[in-house]
């Protein structure tokens, strides 16, 4: 089932992803503690992409490092931004976090 464009980006920017304009808009995932990590995934832009098809939200996943229902979850809410960088971590793809002072 295809996914309303702007509902996709307004979930990743609400789970820590950064919005970098281009000809699409890319979107970075910032770690809780703002550190920049290797996950991105994209969007393009247009009237006619208002839609993101079920191939394209595959590929999304992939980028985002998890499944298509944990995508689907992620941008739905169920799937929180703790339990999503946990995930990230548990792949190494973000730093854990520091914990006391520095």
């Amino acid at each position: 089932m295809p996914l309303d464009r702007c509902l996709v980006e307004k979930g990743l920017t609400e789970k820590g992803f950064r919005r970098i304009e281009g000809d699409h808009a890319f979107f970075v995932y910032y770690s809780e503690s703002g550190k920049k990590s290797p996950v991105w995934t994209k969007t393009s832009h247009g009237s006619r992409h208002k839609e993101i098809a079920d191939g394209l939200v595959s590929q999304m996943a992939r980028q985002c490092k998890i499944s298509v229902q944990e995508f689907k979850d992620l941008i739905a809410c169920p799937l929180t931004r703790r339990a999503y960088e946990a995930k990230l971590l548990e792949q190494g793809l973000v730093d854990p976090p520091k914990c006391g002072r520095a």
